[in-house]
């Protein structure tokens, strides 16, 4: 037999028996001294690493961004100069609130992270099939998803926490309209939309800054779930967006999406009529229009899926040369979260695994840890600075300087229009979108167990546009004219 074929122990020895376990005698208990039985037992039990916080049922794909129209005017990243250049990168689409064998076709977000493995080191956009969140200041973030997951007596989930909380934290209602609308539930995953939400700072070779927004729209265009067809698919067939990416790729119907940047003046950050680091809001495209960047295909299904889809780890924090943060409270909060979440879920040397090591050199003088897999740094130099020539700092790659001002203290967003937008969508939107929105709150909002929860939320609906809140009331069965 070829000793590629040949099983072994994972310290390489070639195993005698792997059908029977040792015992003492026919009829005997078994011993202790099969170290093989005793791996197979142990390493089955550590099988599993803790399923992610949020965003735990994913799916994912590798294929290439090309550039279709040279950014070097706005950002010194590389991966957005020369057209035609081609970049790898990974996706990773999920679920937010669900656990990791929930159902594809809930109602819920869309994670859309992105990672780009560019010749100046890994670069992620971590965002979502929406392009606002339910919070603007992560220190709001433990509370709200907590709100999403199961009750702690129960262990059912809890309208009255969910809306509780958005009734309470108004700067939700964009988002929730949109989730509620037909966007909610999107028909696979390569008929949706992707966003950064965020906004960040592209910076040029000569030192200038704009802000900067990602849209990746599908070219697949967008089609959503019937809410009842949804609710069948997730009991007959959970699996169903994962299965329809994959075996789309497999087939060779390779999934696209068109890059567009939304760019902004550093100065206009102080005169537009929202706070443009506000996560709840959008940029007006007739302010600041799309700009076409590049296309993303996806051509590769992952060969396993725990090694490069379960194990694949995102950051907004790993950036490139050229691409900046903003003060965006929530993107402030998630830059150091989300990698925190990766160093206890997978490992402090997650960034060393085949899916997202970065294709370019990795050189630093971290050292040791679980699970450090590669020569550990060997024998070269391990602290820094030093005289013997080990990796230095290159000056010309230092963040863009920019200035702060203010006291130290917890200081709130000064814009608190969270009613506009969510109105001007709704306004938007045709007589039958409007009418699924409404029978999709109202279907959501009557396990509620407490009026005062209900009342709450209606006037903020009532705020963003007066027939929507009406509605809503009707269908609810509240009288308006109750005291809240």
């Amino acid at each position: 037999m070829s000793t590629n074929n040949r099983l072994t122990t994972s310290w390489g020895a070639p195993v005698g028996d792997n059908q029977n376990s040792q015992t003492a005698g026919q009829r005997g208990p078994t011993l202790i001294q099969d170290v093989h039985l005793l791996e197979k037992l142990a390493h089955f039990n550590r099988e599993r690493v803790p399923e992610r916080v949020v965003h735990a049922k994913g799916a994912g794909a590798h294929g290439y961004f090309e550039v279709t129209n040279d950014m070097s005017k706005y950002t010194k990243a590389k991966l957005f100069h020369s057209e035609g250049k081609r970049t790898p990168m990974f996706i990773r689409f999920s679920t937010v609130a669900g656990e990791l064998g929930s159902a594809d076709t809930v109602r819920d977000p869309r994670g859309f992270a992105v990672k780009f493995y560019t010749e100046d080191g890994n670069y992620d956009i971590v965002g979502n099939n929406t392009p606002v969140f339910f919070i603007r200041d992560a220190i709001k973030f433990p509370d709200f998803i907590h709100t999403q997951k199961r009750d702690p007596r129960t262990h059912l989930k809890n309208p009255d926490a969910v809306w509780d909380f958005w009734s309470l934290s108004p700067e939700s209602l964009h988002q929730v309209t949109i989730l509620m609308s037909d966007r909610g539930i999107p028909a696979t995953l390569r008929h949706m939309h992707g966003f950064g939400s965020h906004t960040f700072k592209w910076v040029n070779e000569q030192g200038e800054g704009a802000w900067v927004k990602y849209h990746f729209k599908t070219e697949q265009g967008i089609k959503n779930l019937d809410v009842n067809l949804a609710a069948r698919l997730a009991g007959e067939n959970p699996d169903y967006h994962t299965e329809d990416l994959f075996n789309a790729i497999e087939a060779g119907d390779f999934p696209a999406w068109k890059l567009y940047v939304q760019i902004m003046p550093l100065e206009d950050a102080n005169t537009y009529r929202f706070d443009p680091f506000d996560v709840t809001k959008v940029w007006s495209q007739k302010d600041y229009p799309l700009i076409e960047a590049g296309r993303m295909v996806l051509d590769r299904n992952p060969e396993n899926y725990f090694a490069e889809v379960e194990q694949a780890t995102f950051s907004p924090g790993n950036l490139v040369p050229g691409v900046e943060v903003s003060p965006d409270k929530m993107l402030q909060g998630r830059l150091f979260a989300y990698s925190d979440a990766h160093r206890y879920r997978v490992g402090a040397n997650h960034n060393s695994l085949p899916i997202n090591r970065p294709k370019s050199d990795v050189n630093n003088y971290q050292r040791d840890g679980q699970m450090r897999f590669d020569t550990n740094g060997g024998g070269s130099v391990y602290y820094e600075p030093n005289s013997f020539g080990g990796p230095a700092e290159t000056p010309e790659n230092k963040p863009a300087s920019f200035e702060v001002a203010g006291a130290a203290q917890s200081v709130p967003y000064d814009h608190n229009d969270h009613y506009t937008q969510a109105g001007d969508l709704y306004r938007l939107m045709s007589e039958d979108e409007k009418s699924r929105l409404v029978n999709n709150i109202v279907t959501a909002m009557t396990p509620v167990s407490y009026d005062e929860i209900k009342l709450r939320q209606v006037e903020h609906f009532r705020k963003a546009d007066p027939e929507f809140g009406e509605r809503i009331a009707e269908g609810l069965g509240i009288s308006l004219t109750q005291n809240i």
